[in-house]
């Protein structure tokens, strides 16, 4: 058989690729160890499919349309990310159109990638391989384009494994491309010439920017592994094409001719091909759109594989009134085949509907059913406690409730070891039970959030204030939030107003409770919303302020220094100012549309603009504005001004970065920086005087993370090649606590957080900032700290801001014995009723007045004489108590 396939294979058109392992150029700029993770909301974004490895239990897959790929680990019920490696230079990567684990040496996983088919999109896709289960990849480069993020992205999986023959993968493409194969462990590809349809059905031909337009092509290969043998390449093969009037073909030759099936249904697209080994059927379901936002009619159809009959099967059919969706989410129970579920492909209202059936698709019941209008029983409760913000902050009227079962609903698998449980995925998480069958026993089975470690947010914008809670963001589609502690999913977004989307965020340096936010949502459906809104408690509560008219998205905000004034550059409409909260805006004039608004952090009166490539300046609280000298500016960019200095800035863009210290009378590139993302700043390094600056830039040709400790003269990169997060950048702070932590944005990947694990630095400050030097190296000493006298070790605690109510501080922990130590705890005990409300870099225990903090993982081991810190905030009056360090 095996060279019954080979010449089949010199029929077909093969493409020569070349399989590589992507290397980033070294750089000559030194490195500083980080620890990296998320900042939880668990979620966040569409799940379009959940693969569970047909042969070895718990091994399940998880891919997003634009942050990458995901695997199940059991021991911790959380999602491990894969493709972090992904940098800028293969952004689309993180778009992943379909995913293929292999049933025969499990070890090895497949995943096709490339985010969009049209211009946005600059690279061509790629297969990538793992044999380590996504630990590592290797790369295949296509010759066309993939659509992860692209109309039909639901619809599959398009890429499979020969379940006989594993070195046998099969994939269906967009656009005309067709059906490739490779006999190569997915090394090698060629086109399968031999196929006769690429697929014709697009949602919108005509559009002119390419992305309805697109044509999802071959959707989906299902096997029957009964045709052949183990060793042997599987004979028969079904594959689901996105053409309404031919949407089943099947090989039984091992792919050498393909047929249209016969007496197969017309009208509809096949989102799912499903097949039942045991009970000889083949089930697809249909919709009459590619998704995953639409679809409005549908049918559930089974195929007898033995006989060639089709029955409608349909829960709902597309004849009746009632069908107002498409099918989609298909799965068999592999325990017990006659079990199969379905689930709509979008039913907005009221809600998501799940169908199940025992006897093979004879009859069904509904996840819930209507009783008396507009009420509803239900199979099921859920089960939100975890991640409670899926309300979205909702009250709605029946027949609605919240949180909602789901929607966009193209992925719904029952484990094929446990029949109990069962994951789907939505447009905003993955959902899942472990008692599924408490539905046939008439109980209610409980739906929980299973997406623990699955970060799918596209951060927008990104504050960290010097009291308060120590992160706010901004994100697209479910608003942003106030994290109070960075390792918990925080209890609500941003409402009242709710913006579907945050696009820019700010604070008063001064008093730093006061913050505003500026965002997007649909006006006409809430025609008296806002699109600013104000806070004074450091972003626990919001009110909204007035705005000028024709205003339709939240462009840029800036506060004042001292928070009494704002500057709002709406996307579209000439720029405004207000004096107090928004209730009120005048024209600031001089300032062009769409500028980005930042404000000076020392003085209340001064604030800038960029565009075009110019810097303009107001010197009278946003009232007018004008252009300062400035030139070789990028013509879009970035720019932040530097707290403590008036008139620092920082600007980042095509070309470079950019530092001046006049106000933006002239400004100095930084030497050695060929282009820039973003900048942003955090708490000065022990010793220095300046800032810590941090930049996603690219020097010596690599783009990364970069940190300098010394007003830009020198940097260090803080990521590494296994964490580069696409196309990270578009939010950017350091911590002002924290010296060394970042916070970045990133787009599908959710919030990352990242602190130092290298030995404590000093630097030596210099009396002028010298932006221009040549990037080396910095060096690394221990820092000078006057320790309370401990056993062991030492700690010193040193005040930080005090606001009403409440109070932070930081304490140094240094090991003063000869040799290392594995870790430490540090104890004291309050004079009051002062507690700690949130705590960084250690583990704090309170019982009454009596404290313990003691080390995490990557901070305990201290050598002699090396340091660390931990931070915290606190309710009650500011006190400074007597520390006890012990060592472990």
């Amino acid at each position: 058989m095996r060279k019954r396939l080979l010449a089949c294979l010199a029929t077909f058109a093969v493409l020569l690729v070349v399989a590589v392992v992507r290397m980033t150029p070294v750089s000559a700029v030194a490195s500083d160890p980080y620890a990296y993770k998320n900042v939880r909301i668990d979620g966040g974004g569409f799940v379009p499919g959940i693969v569970f490895n047909p042969t070895e239990r718990n091994l399940i897959y998880a891919r997003t349309d634009i942050g990458g790929a995901y695997r199940w680990n059991q021991s911790t019920k959380s999602w491990t990310p894969l493709l972090d490696w992904v940098g800028w230079d293969k952004w689309g990567y993180n778009g992943v159109i379909s995913l293929a684990t292999d049933p025969v040496q499990t070890n090895r996983v497949y995943a096709a990638v490339g985010m969009y088919t049209n211009s946005w999109d600059p690279n061509n896709g790629a297969i990538l391989r793992s044999t380590d289960k996504g630990d590592t990849w290797q790369v295949t480069a296509l010759p066309f384009k993939l659509g992860g993020n692209m109309p039909g992205r639901g619809m599959g999986e398009a890429l499979s494994v020969d379940p006989n023959d594993n070195r046998v993968l099969y994939f269906g493409t967009p656009n005309g491309n067709g059906l490739w194969r490779s006999t190569d462990y997915g090394a090698t590809w060629a086109k399968v010439a031999s196929f006769p349809n690429a697929g014709n059905y697009a949602q919108d031909p005509n559009d002119a920017n390419g992305y309805l337009s697109h044509r999802p092509g071959v959707v989906w290969v299902t096997y029957d592994k009964r045709s052949s043998s183990t060793g042997t390449a599987t004979k028969t093969i079904y594959v689901g094409v996105a053409d309404k009037e031919n949407t089943v073909y099947r090989t039984t030759d091992g792919g050498a001719t393909w047929s249209r099936l016969a007496g197969q249904p017309t009208g509809y697209i096949a989102h799912k091909g499903v097949l039942d080994t045991v009970n000889g059927y083949l089930y697809i379901a249909t919709s009459d759109t590619g998704g995953p936002y639409d679809g409005a009619k549908g049918d559930v159809w089974r195929y007898a594989t033995a006989t060639g009959t089709w029955t409608q099967i349909s829960p709902v059919p597309s004849s009746s009134s009632d069908d107002y969706f498409g099918y989609s989410g298909l799965t068999i129970d592999r325990q017990k085949p006659g079990t199969l579920m379905v689930a709509t492909q979008i039913s907005w209202w009221p809600d998501v509907i799940f169908f199940r059936s025992t006897d093979s698709g004879a009859t069904w019941t509904r996840v819930w059913d209507w009783t008396s209008y507009p009420n509803r029983s239900f199979r099921y409760t859920m089960n939100i406690t975890e991640n409670p913000w899926l309300t979205f902050g909702t009250n709605p009227q029946p027949p609605e409730v919240t949180p909602k079962l789901g929607w966009m609903t193209e992925s719904l698998e029952i484990d094929p070891f446990d029949s109990n449980r069962m994951m789907y995925g939505t447009g905003a998480t993955v959902y899942g039970t472990e008692n599924l069958t408490q539905w046939d026993a008439g109980g209610q089975f409980t739906i929980r959030p299973m997406a623990k470690g699955l970060e799918e947010t596209a951060v927008l914008d990104l504050i960290s204030p010097p009291s308060g809670a120590p992160l706010i963001s901004g994100l697209g589609d479910i608003a942003g939030f106030r994290h109070t502690n960075l390792d918990a999913v925080p209890p609500m977004m941003f409402t009242q107003p709710l913006f579907t989307s945050t696009t820019s965020l700010d604070y008063a340096e001064k008093n730093p409770s006061v913050m505003v936010r500026a965002g997007n949502f649909t006006d006409a459906d809430r025609p008296n919303d806002s699109h600013v809104a104000f806070s004074t408690d450091g972003g626990a509560n919001w009110f909204q302020g007035t705005e000028p008219g024709g205003v339709n998205e939240g462009g840029t905000v800036a506060a004042a220094a001292d928070g009494s004034r704002f500057v709002w550059a709406p996307k579209g409409v000439t720029p405004v100012y207000s004096v107090g909260y928004g209730n009120s805006w005048q024209t600031a004039s001089g300032l062009p549309t769409d500028a980005v608004v930042e404000s000076d952090r020392v003085n209340a009166s001064k604030f800038y603009g960029l565009s075009g490539g110019r810097l303009y300046l107001s010197t009278n609280g946003g009232a007018t504005f004008t252009a300062t000298a400035a030139t070789g500016l990028p013509a879009t960019g970035k720019f932040k001004a530097v707290p403590g200095i008036e008139g620092d800035l920082w600007v980042a863009g095509d070309g470079g970065l950019w530092h001046s210290t006049n106000s933006g009378t002239s400004f100095t590139k930084v030497s050695g920086i060929t282009k820039s993302v973003n900048v942003g700043f955090g708490k000065a390094a022990p010793g220095a005087t300046y800032q810590a600056i941090y930049t996603v830039a690219t020097i010596d040709n690599v783009t990364g993370l970069y940190r300098s400790d010394n007003g830009g003269s020198s940097w260090l990169r803080i990521n590494d090649d296994k964490h580069q997060w696409g196309n990270m950048g578009e939010a950017l702070t350091g911590d002002p606590r924290v010296y060394g932590r970042v916070y970045l944005g990133t787009n599908g990947r959710g919030i990352i957080y990242g602190d130092r694990t290298g030995p404590p630095v000093t630097v030596t400050p210099t009396a002028t900032v010298t932006p221009t030097a040549t990037v080396t190296p910095t060096g690394t000493a221990t820092p000078t700290v006057t320790p309370t006298t401990g056993t062991g070790c030492t700690a010193t605690y040193k005040p930080g801001n005090n606001w009403p109510g409440g109070f932070g501080a930081e304490v140094t922990v240094q090991n003063t014995g000869s040799s290392s130590i594995t870790g430490w705890k540090v104890t004291w005990t309050w004079p009051g009723s002062q507690t700690i409300t949130s705590l960084w870099n250690g583990t704090v225990t309170q019982s009454g007045t009596n404290v313990t903090v003691t080390n995490v993982g990557y901070n305990g081991n201290l050598g002699a004489n090396a340091s660390t810190s931990f931070g915290f905030n606190g309710t009650g009056t500011a006190t400074t108590p007597t520390l006890t360090c012990t060592p472990a």
